[in-house]
C-alpha cells in the first residue's frame, strides 16, 4: 500500500530553496486556506495530526506512528491518512541528517522510490527495509544516513 504513493510527497514537502531540514516547516498545502478556515495547512510532516481543527472540515486526523494506524477498507486502505507515518519517518530522518532535505535523505527515499523491490502494494514496514538498504548501499552501514533512516522507522514504530 505504501508504495510509490507513500514516498511522492515526501521527498521535498516542506521545503523551500535554501531551506536546510531545520529551517523547512514541514508543511504541505501551507497557506492553501482562507482565513475562514481554522488550519495551517494540509498536512504535517514534523507533527502528523496537528495542521488543521475546523469546524467544517474537521481534525485532522494523520497518525505519526504506528500505534495509530487507521485499519480501513476506504481510501484504498488508508494510504492518505497515515501517509503521517512515513512522513514523520522522512521528516526525522532528514533532521537526523541534515543539511537540504533534498540531498540525503531526498537521494535516500528517491532511489528506494525507484528499487525494482518498490511495488504498489509494499507496506510500511517493506519501504522502511528498502530505505535502510538504500542508505547503506548509498552512504554506507555504519554511515549516519543508515542510521539516522533505521532510527526514524524505529521512532515511528514501522520497525
Amino acid at each position: 500500500m505504501v508504495g510509490r504513493q507513500c514516498g511522492r510527497q515526501l521527498v521535498l514537502a516542506g521545503s523551500r530553496t535554501a531551506q536546510t531540514a531545520a529551517e523547512a516547516d514541514w508543511l504541505i498545502g501551507a497557506g492553501l486556506f482562507t482565513d475562514a478556515v481554522q488550519g495551517m495547512a494540509l498536512r504535517s510532516m514534523k507533527e502528523p495530526g496537528t495542521a488543521y481543527d475546523d469546524p467544517v472540515l474537521g481534525r485532522d486526523l494523520q497518525p505519526g506512528h504506528m500505534d495509530d494506524f487507521v485499519r480501513t477498507n476506504e481510501d484504498n486502505g488508508g494510504v492518505h491518512i497515515n501517509s503521517g507515518i512515513p512522513n514523520r519517518a522522512f521528516y526525522l530522518a532528514a533532521i537526523a541528517i541534515g543539511g537540504n532535505a533534498w540531498d540525503n535523505a531526498g537521494r535516500i527515499w528517491y532511489n528506494a522510490l525507484l528499487d525494482p523491490n518498490t511495488r504498489a502494494n509494499t507496506d510500511f514496514a517493506g519501504f522502511a527495509r528498502i530505505t535502510i538498504q538504500v542508505a547503506t548501499r548509498l552512504y554506507g552501514s555504519d554511515s549516519a544516513e543508515a542510521t539516522a533512516v533505521t532510527e526514524a522507522w524505529q521512532t515511528v514504530g514501522v520497525i
